[in-house]
């Protein structure tokens, strides 16, 4: 089976928690083993991101900086 491409949630220009609350909401609507690229340009996402991967068993694969922000490479595998 061909992995199919990671859903984008671009949270560019919202304040921390909102980028981690739009994340949270878009891996509770997926079941199965997920990937998700979260764009995020307020500097605590840096923090709330991996927190975040660590409070609730999910992968943290990437983090990259971008011009304006951060890319997050995140997976759940169930």
């Amino acid at each position: 089976m061909i992995p199919s491409e990671p859903a984008v949630i671009d949270a560019r220009g919202h304040r921390c928690p909102v980028p981690t609350l739009k994340l949270r909401r878009h891996l509770a609507a997926r079941s199965g083993d997920v990937t998700v690229v979260l764009l995020a340009d307020d500097p605590m996402a840096q923090i709330d991101v991996p927190h975040f991967c660590n409070q609730n068993n999910y992968l943290l694969i990437s983090t990259k900086t971008l011009s304006q922000g951060w890319r997050f490479e995140i997976r759940r595998a169930d």
